[in-house]
């Protein structure tokens, strides 16, 4: 047992950010994206935590956190190590090694963790091909168990809902000793990315919040409604209404109450001169929002809305 006092004589440890926590690092093995999951009763954990590069592989630095280990450790992986190797590397450069927990998997599913002698109990971690699963200050030791049988039974999900299943299971399992307060997800592709900016395929961030797992899971619900909405904007650029449409109900599904996802819907019928259907939408939306009638009056001059001035006065009348 040791209190904050006594670490802060004998080492520079407790200059460092905490983020005690229950992490995630996990390769999907027929995609190949990477993600890291992870949850903690600290403010805004994901971005001291969570690190990933398309292509390359993803960190999970946590405890008493270093956070050089994201950066520097993808820089490693990037020129060539392995998660082993670019771990074994950066530990052995760290005078603070026994505070620090910390998960690197690359590119090729191999993954290398470490737990610090001095980590606080319940401090265990778990690799296995293509994941591990690592906890610190856990109420039991029950956490890391769940986490590996989690990851291992939702094989048939997509990444980033496998992540939030084992990370609801760490929490089921007893999660963080003080309870609950943020939650991070992040999912890189299986290539490099020539532009910074399309790195993260997901990058979801619950920084305060009573039930964060719960959060980030509503959190990653939207955002796969808005990737429909994206492929339906991306049919409508190429004149594909029926496929347009297909997706915009798509996401019309995940997210209902959502006016704007309902909004494009009814353009794009429009667009293909199905008024019949198109009207009664444009007529709940505008009765919900009036903006929104604003709006269809500005999208003909931009190319939006392809339609004659009589079938627009009929839309937003």
């Amino acid at each position: 047992m040791f209190s904050g006092t006594i670490i802060a004589q004998t080492h520079p440890i407790m200059k460092d950010p905490f983020a005690h926590t229950f992490s995630i690092v996990a390769r999907d093995s027929v995609t190949g994206e990477m993600a890291v999951g992870v949850q903690s009763h600290w403010f805004s954990v994901g971005p001291l935590v969570a690190w990933g590069k398309s292509g390359v592989g993803v960190v999970a630095t946590q405890s008493f956190v270093n956070p050089a280990y994201g950066p520097n450790g993808l820089k490693l992986m990037e020129e060539g190590k392995s998660a082993s190797q670019a771990l074994e590397k950066l530990i052995a450069e760290d005078d603070g090694e026994e505070y620090r927990q910390v998960a690197f998997l690359d590119s090729s599913g191999r993954t290398a963790a470490h737990t610090g002698s001095s980590c606080v109990e319940s401090a265990f971690h778990y690799t296995g091909k293509n994941y591990s699963v690592q906890a610190n200050m856990m109420l039991n030791d029950k956490v890391v168990p769940a986490m590996k049988a989690a990851f291992l039974e939702h094989s048939d999900l997509p990444l980033a809902e496998r992540v939030v299943k084992v990370l609801q299971a760490a929490q089921n399992a007893g999660g963080d000793i003080r309870g609950k307060q943020s939650a991070a997800l992040i999912v890189v592709g299986a290539n490099k990315v020539k532009n910074s900016w399309e790195d993260k395929k997901i990058d979801l961030r619950v920084d305060d919040n009573a039930e964060p797992i719960v959060e980030l899971a509503r959190l990653l619900k939207v955002a796969r409604a808005y990737e429909f909405m994206n492929k339906g904007d991306l049919a409508m650029e190429a004149e594909d209404v029926d496929e347009a449409l297909k997706q915009y109900s798509s996401a019309e599904k995940l997210f209902p109450d959502n006016l704007e996802m309902r909004y494009w819907k009814a353009v794009a019928l429009a667009n293909s001169k199905r008024f019949e259907e198109a009207i009664p939408l444009f007529k709940a939306i505008f009765e919900a929002e009036d903006n929104w009638r604003t709006m269809t009056l500005r999208l003909p001059s931009s190319g939006l809305l392809n339609v004659t001035e009589a079938e627009l006065d009929k839309i937003v009348n």
